[in-house]
C-alpha cells in the first residue's frame, strides 16, 4: 500500500484547523453528498478499476432520496394531506427512506413487506416509528412483490386518506436522483459509463438521464438477478434482495439500457466478501452484483474510460445473510467457482440463465419501448 495515501490523515501540525465536518438541524439534511471510492484489484488490475459511489453513507441508503422526494412532490400536489397514513410495499431500504420521510413531514408510515425482510430491517423500522406488515405467501404470478402491492390496496381501501408512493410506477422515484447525478459530475468531473442494479428502475433511469445532459455519449450497464422478470427472463425464486423483480416496473427506462447482466447470489457473496476485506467498503446484493460487472468493465473497455458503480447500500443488514457462513452454506452458494467473463446471450428469451450472463440487446418485455431493438456494437 502505498502509505503517502494517508498524509491527509495524518496529525495536524500545531495551531492547524481541522475541516469542518457539517453541522444539519434535521436528519433529512445527512441526505447526499456521499462519497466516491476507487475500486480496483481483484476486480480489475491497478489503474483500470471504477469509482463507487457509496450511497450506503446516507442515514438509510441510496432510498433516502426517493423516500423524501415523492413524499415532499406528494405534498406539494396536494396528494398526500398533512399528517395522512403513507403505506408503500418494500424490501427493506425504501422503507427506510419513508420512515425518515415520515419523521420529516409527520406522516405515519405503514411498510409492507413479506418474510424475506431480515428481522434486524424490521426491528429497526419499528424503532424509527413505522409499522411493519408482512404477507403470507406470494401471489401466483407476481411473486412476492405482487402479493405485497394488493396488500397495499386492502389497506388503502380501509384509509381513505392513505397514500402510496408506488415506487414502481411513480416518475418521481427517478427524479429523486438528480441531485446523485450532480454529485458525480461534481466528483468525476465526466462519467462514460455508469453501472447500476435495477430493481425499481429509479436510481438507474434518473442518473443516467441527468448524466447524458453533460456526456450524452454515456453507456448504461444494468444489472439485476437471476430469476427476475424485468428485462424478458421468466420470473423465478429468487434469493437476492435489492435488486430485480417479479413485476414490469413502469420506471425502468429500456432504451437507455446499452446492456444487461445477471449476477447469481455465489457471485455477487464472493464480490461483497472482496470488496469488504479489500477495500472496507461494501454492501448487499446489489453492492455485490454491481462491484463484480463494474470490474467486468474496467477490465473490457479500453484504458482511461471512467467508470462510475452504484453502491446502494452498506453491509450491516447482511450479517446475517450476505457475511454469514452458515447462512451460505445453507443455500449452497459459497466455495463454488468464480467465472472471469460472463456467459453471454443474443436474446433475453434465449434461454434460462442461472449464473453471470451478459445481454446485448435490451427490451421491454411487455412492448412498451414498441419493440425497439438496442442491440449494440461489441465494446471490445
Amino acid at each position: 500500500m502505498d502509505l503517502s495515501l494517508l498524509e491527509p490523515f495524518s496529525l495536524l501540525s500545531p495551531g492547524a484547523l481541522a475541516p469542518a465536518p457539517r453541522i444539519v438541524r434535521h436528519p433529512a439534511h445527512l441526505v447526499g453528498g456521499t462519497p466516491v471510492l476507487w475500486v480496483d484489484e481483484p476486480f480489475a488490475p491497478p489503474g483500470r478499476g471504477f469509482h463507487a459511489k457509496l450511497e450506503g453513507a446516507n442515514p438509510g441508503g441510496i432510498k433516502d432520496r426517493p423516500g423524501l422526494h415523492m413524499v415532499r412532490e406528494a405534498r406539494r400536489r396536494g396528494e398526500l394531506a398533512p399528517g395522512a397514513p403513507i403505506v408503500e410495499s418494500s424490501s427493506g431500504t425504501l422503507g427506510l427512506g419513508l420512515a425518515l420521510a415520515g419523521l420529516t413531514y409527520g406522516h405515519p408510515v405503514t411498510v409492507v413487506s413479506d418474510s424475506g425482510m431480515e428481522p434486524a430491517v424490521a426491528r429497526l423500522l419499528t424503532a424509527l416509528g413505522a409499522h411493519v406488515e408482512q404477507v403470507a405467501a406470494p401471489h401466483p404470478e407476481g411473486g412476492w412483490q405482487e402479493a405485497r402491492r394488493e396488500r397495499v390496496a386492502e389497506l388503502l381501501a380501509r384509509t381513505p386518506d392513505g397514500y402510496c408512493p408506488d415506487q414502481y410506477h411513480n416518475p418521481d422515484n427517478a427524479a429523486a436522483y438528480r441531485p446523485l447525478a450532480a454529485e458525480l459530475i461534481a466528483q468525476l468531473g465526466r462519467v462514460d459509463v455508469l453501472v447500476s442494479a435495477v430493481g425499481t428502475g429509479g436510481h438507474s433511469a434518473g442518473t443516467a438521464r441527468v448524466l447524458r445532459e453533460y456526456v450524452p455519449g454515456l453507456g448504461l450497464i444494468g444489472v439485476d438477478s437471476v430469476g427476475s422478470a424485468i428485462f424478458g427472463q421468466p420470473a423465478g425464486p429468487r434469493l437476492m434482495r435489492g435488486l430485480g423483480s417479479s413485476i414490469h416496473p413502469s420506471n425502468v427506462d429500456y432504451p437507455a439500457f446499452d446492456e444487461v447482466h445477471w449476477v447469481a447470489p455465489a457471485e455477487a457473496v464472493w464480490a461483497c466478501r472482496q470488496l469488504a476485506r479489500r477495500h472496507y467498503a461494501s454492501g448487499g446484493w446489489s453492492v455485490g452484483a454491481v462491484a463484480l460487472v463494474a470490474g467486468w468493465a474496467a477490465r473490457t473497455f479500453p484504458p482511461g474510460t471512467r467508470i462510475a458503480a452504484i453502491f446502494p447500500d452498506g453491509p450491516h443488514r447482511y450479517l446475517e445473510t450476505v457475511y454469514n457462513d452458515a447462512w451460505c452454506e445453507e443455500h449452497g452458494i459459497l466455495g463454488r467457482e468464480r467465472p472471469e467473463e460472463p456467459d453471454e446471450i443474443a436474446d433475453p428469451g434465449e434461454r434460462l440463465v442461472t449464473g453471470w450472463t451478459r445481454c446485448r440487446r435490451v427490451r421491454d418485455p411487455l412492448g412498451r419501448d414498441r419493440g425497439r431493438d438496442l442491440a449494440k456494437a461489441d465494446v471490445r
